[in-house]
């Protein structure tokens, strides 16, 4: 996968393959390698959280691998591995913005309308994801190129 547009976005989907290993995980790391431009926000951090304990309560990932995982995204956020975005009133007021235009075509999660607007508001060029819905809405948008194409 070759991404050349810059800021670039990872959701959820695409951030927690570069945690766990998943399809797509190594060719995803190749395309990010030696990035510096790389968005993130506060709520991919908690979502991955999530199922890295989730895959820990069902025994698909031991509790201390999901310990790692979890200490080793914090020393990359405070090593700027990423740029951290926070979620503001903002970002809420676009987000919703978002699930009255762009829900009314597609189904659209909360979250995933709140990851969409963090990515606008911070001009992102790009925007990774491995889930449908969000891929199919950032294309309705119009405002990001997506990947994988």
């Amino acid at each position: 996968m070759r991404i050349e547009s810059s800021p670039l976005y990872l959701d959820t989907s695409a951030l927690a393959k570069l945690y766990i290993q998943e399809s797509d995980s190594d060719v995803l790391d190749a395309a990010l390698i030696g990035r510096r431009d790389i968005l993130l926000s506060e709520l991919a951090v908690t979502e991955l959280t999530s199922a890295v304990a989730r895959r820990a309560r069902e025994g698909s990932l031991g509790a201390l691998a999901g310990r790692r995982i979890y200490s080793q995204l914090l020393r990359d956020l405070r090593a700027g591995e990423f740029r951290l975005l926070d979620l503001t009133a903002a970002t809420h007021r676009e987000a919703e913005r978002i699930l009255l235009t762009v829900g009314r075509q597609i189904a659209l999660r909360a979250a995933d309308s709140l990851h969409l607007a963090v990515a606008a508001l911070a001009d992102a060029r790009g925007l990774v994801t491995f889930d449908r819905q969000m891929r199919d809405a950032a294309l309705a948008m119009g405002s990001f190129e997506v990947f994988p194409a």
